[in-house]
């Protein structure tokens, strides 16, 4: 039987972030793509309803585990729950974030320790779970999802600039320590994608952010999804190490 590009077929998957826009757009990437996955997230209706519509579209019986990032204690359960309810963990998506934005005179302690925790010591727990199961059956697939903003900067985000950008670091040293296992490691850098949050912007503030783009245009979570999707295949088995920057042409990053 011919074998179908990007097919994920009797893999699993952990997603963090799972119900959100971009989040749940990597979910029915790799769902469509056949994949089995643990939806993470705080809320957990919203994770049950989710689950129930991969299930209704794709099959696969697909699981939700709520996890509180911000919670180390929490995080350290999470990739143990998913290999006991999935059986394995072949695939490990880090895309939950939050935002505390402020400028830096005015950014408080807990502004900036609560985007660290959540942005980039919970990505650090989970590689360091998944890596060891992963090591084990020499192939798995971390792929984190950043911003263009770790990269360029951003006024007012100097905290979440800065876990985005120490994710990239993360990743290129992981790709390194675990690439003679068979395990790639990379990220995802999204520009402005068009989500619940951004739909309630004014026009005029969208056009001013489309007129940034080349494009002219705000992405789609499919367009995250599908560069997910790819990173997570065994066509990507030769790409470690790397950042994807999907951002229709706003920053022409190499």
């Amino acid at each position: 039987m011919e074998h179908r590009l990007f097919d994920l077929t009797g893999h699993t998957a952990l997603v963090t972030g799972a119900a959100g826009g971009i989040g749940s757009a990597i979910c029915h990437a790799l769902a469509r793509q056949g994949a089995r996955i643990a939806l993470s997230g705080t809320n957990a209706a919203k994770l049950r309803a989710f689950r129930e519509e991969l299930n209704d579209t794709y099959g696969h019986d697909h699981v939700e585990i709520t996890c509180d990032l911000s919670k180390a204690e929490s995080v350290e359960q999470l990739v143990p729950a998913t290999i006991d309810t999935l059986g394995k963990i072949d695939i490990l998506v880090n895309n939950a974030g939050i935002t505390r934005d402020n400028l830096i005179m005015r950014m408080k302690d807990d502004e900036w320790d609560q985007v660290i925790r959540v942005n980039l010591e919970a990505a650090f727990r989970l590689m360091r779970a998944a890596a060891r199961p992963m090591m084990k059956a020499r192939h798995g697939r971390i792929v984190t999802v950043t911003s263009v903003v770790g990269a360029t900067g951003n006024p007012g985000q100097a905290n979440y600039a800065a876990a985005k950008a120490g994710l990239v670091g993360m990743s290129k040293s992981l790709g390194q320590e675990l690439a003679s296992r068979g395990i790639t490691v990379n990220c995802v850098a999204p520009g402005f994608i068009r989500t619940a949050m951004t739909e309630v912007l004014p026009d005029a503030q969208k056009d001013a952010l489309n007129a940034r783009i080349p494009m002219g245009r705000m992405g789609e979570g499919s367009d995250i999804g599908a560069a997910v999707a790819y990173l997570a295949s065994r066509e990507a088995g030769y790409v470690t190490g790397q950042t994807l920057h999907v951002n229709g042409g706003m920053a022409m990053l190499s």
